[in-house]
C-alpha cells in the first residue's frame, strides 16, 4: 500500500524493477493445477511511503513448485508525464507478478516484518481465485486508478475474495469495535512522524472525517490481516476459518521510535507563537510594527493556500476536497503580503486584514463544531494570524510613520 502524496521514488524503484520483470509466460495456468494461496502482510517501514504497510497475494503451485506473488501496489516509471500524473492522481497503478523470493527481497533489506496467512480454500475455490488473478493480470485489465482509501493493494484483495467466494465468505466483523474516522485510522500510523502527520492533515479535507465502517477499514493492511483472521467460509460443509495456518516470514527486532524533540511541529509552532507574541507586545509598547515579520508569515500562508487550492480543484484526489484549511491558509494572503511590502497604508490592506481575521475565526468554528479535524499544531498558527491581523488592523496607520522614522 502506497501513500498517494509522498513516495520515496528511489527506494520504490528497486521494488518496481523486481516486480515488473516477470513476463506473461509466468502466469500460472489455473486448469489442472493445485494451489496454496496466502495473504502476505508487510509491516510499515520508516519512510512515509511505507508508513501504512502493504498487502499482496502469494500463489504456490503444488505440482510445479512455482512460487509467485501478485502485487497490486506497483506502477510504470516509463509512463509519459509520470510526475505530473502522480501528483494529480491520474497515474494508473497496476497488478504485477514476481517470484516470492524477489518480492521479499525489499522487506528483508529494509528489515520490515512479513507475515503469511495460508487460506483454507477448497481446490475449486483456489482455482477460481487464481483464474480471477489471471484475468486481472491481462494487459487490458491490470491497470487501475489508485485511490488511497477505496482502491488500493488491500481493498483489491478484499474485493477479490468477496467476488470469488461470494456468499460463502463471512467476515465476522466485530460489533463492539470503536468508531473511527478515516483520519483517525491514518493517524494511528503517522503519529510517530509528526511532520508527516501535519502534512497529511494539511493536504486532506473534511471528506476523510466521516466514520469508516468495518469493511472500509480494510484499506489498511493490518486491518485486512485481522479481518482474514476472523473470517470464516460457509456453505460447503462445516463452517471453517478462512485462515488455515499462520506463518511468520520475517520478524526483525523493533527499532527505537522517533524522539520527541524540537523538530516536532508542536514545539516549533508554539515557540514561534510565543516569539510573535513577544514581538507584538514590545512593538505595541515601542510603537513599532515589525511588519516585515507579517510579510514573511502571510507569504508562506498564501503559498500554502495555493497548494490547498491545487489539491482541491486541480487533481483527481477524492480525499483533498472540501479542505477548510483554506480558510486560514488563504491564497489572498499573498496580496496582503505584497501590499504590506509596497503600499502598507493602502485602503485595501485593512480590508484584507479584516477578511483574514474573519476567515481564521470561521476555521476555528469549523474545527470546534467537528466539520473538519485540523492538526493540533495549527492552533498556534491561527493565534498568530489573529494576533497580527488585529495588531496591524488597529495600529498600522498610527505606527507606520513612527516606524519609518525609527
Amino acid at each position: 500500500m502506497e501513500h498517494p502524496f509522498h513516495l520515496s521514488f528511489a527506494r520504490l524503484f528497486l521494488l518496481v524493477s523486481l516486480t515488473l520483470f516477470v513476463g506473461l509466460s509466468s502466469i500460472p495456468d489455473s486448469e489442472a493445477q493445485r494451489y496454496t494461496i496466502s495473504l502476505l502482510t508487510c509491516d510499515p517501514g520508516e519512510e512515509l511511503y511505507s508508513t501504512f504497510g502493504h498487502s499482496a497475494v502469494r500463489v504456490r503451485e503444488l505440482d510445479s513448485g512455482r512460487d509467485l506473488v501478485f502485487n497490486y501496489g506497483t506502477f510504470d516509471f516509463n509512463t509519459p508525464f509520470f510526475y505530473i500524473k502522480f501528483i494529480r492522481r491520474t497515474l494508473d497503478y497496476q497488478l504485477s507478478l514476481t517470484t516470492t523470493e524477489n518480492f521479499l527481497y525489499e522487506y528483508n533489506y529494509f528489515k520490515r516484518n512479513v507475515r503469511e496467512q495460508e487460506l483454507a480454500l477448497s481446490e475449486q475455490q483456489a482455482r477460481d481465485l487464481v483464474a480471477f488473478l489471471q484475468n486481472n493480470y491481462r494487459p487490458e485489465n491490470r491497470n487501475y486508478r489508485y485511490d488511497f482509501f477505496f482502491d488500493n493493494c488491500s481493498t483489491r484483495i478484499r474485493e477479490m475474495l468477496e467476488t470469488v467466494l461470494g456468499s460463502s465468505l463471512k467476515w465476522n466483523h466485530p460489533t463492539d469495535a470503536p468508531s473511527k474516522s478515516f483520519r483517525n485510522l491514518i493517524d494511528e500510523y503517522v503519529y510517530p512522524l509528526p511532520w508527516s502527520d501535519l502534512g497529511i492533515d494539511l493536504a486532506l479535507g473534511a471528506v476523510i472525517d466521516r466514520t469508516a465502517n468495518e469493511n472500509e477499514k480494510l484499506f489498511l493492511p493490518d486491518y485486512l490481516e485481522a479481518a482474514f483472521q476472523r473470517a470464516t467460509i460457509i456453505g460447503d460443509g462445516p463452517e471453517r476459518a478462512l485462515v488455515a495456518e499462520n506463518h511468520t516470514i520475517y520478524d526483525f527486532p523493533a527499532t527505537e521510535g522517533q524522539n520527541w524533540n524540537f523538530s516536532n511541529p508542536y514545539l516549533v509552532f508554539w515557540a514561534l507563537a510565543i516569539l510573535v507574541g513577544l514581538l507584538t507586545f514590545f512593538g505595541f509598547r515601542n510603537k513599532r510594527l515589525y511588519y516585515g515579520l507579517d510579510i514573511g508569515i502571510f507569504t508562506i500562508l498564501g503559498l500554502l493556500g495555493l497548494l490547498v487550492v491545487f489539491l482541491w480543484f486541480f487533481t483527481e484526489h477524492s480525499q483533498t476536497k472540501y479542505n477548510w484549511n483554506l480558510l486560514w491558509a488563504f491564497p489572498l494572503h499573498l496580496i496582503l503580503a505584497w501590499y504590506l511590502f509596497a503600499k502598507p497604508v493602502h485602503p485595501l490592506v485593512k480590508k484584507l486584514l479584516l477578511a483574514s481575521m474573519i476567515l481564521t475565526d470561521l476555521a476555528l468554528v469549523i474545527w470546534i463544531l467537528g466539520f473538519q479535524s485540523f492538526h493540533p499544531s495549527i492552533l498556534p498558527l491561527m493565534l498568530i494570524i489573529l494576533l497580527r491581523t488585529n495588531f496591524l488592523y488597529y495600529n498600522l496607520k498610527a505606527f507606520i510613520g513612527l516606524d519609518k522614522r525609527k
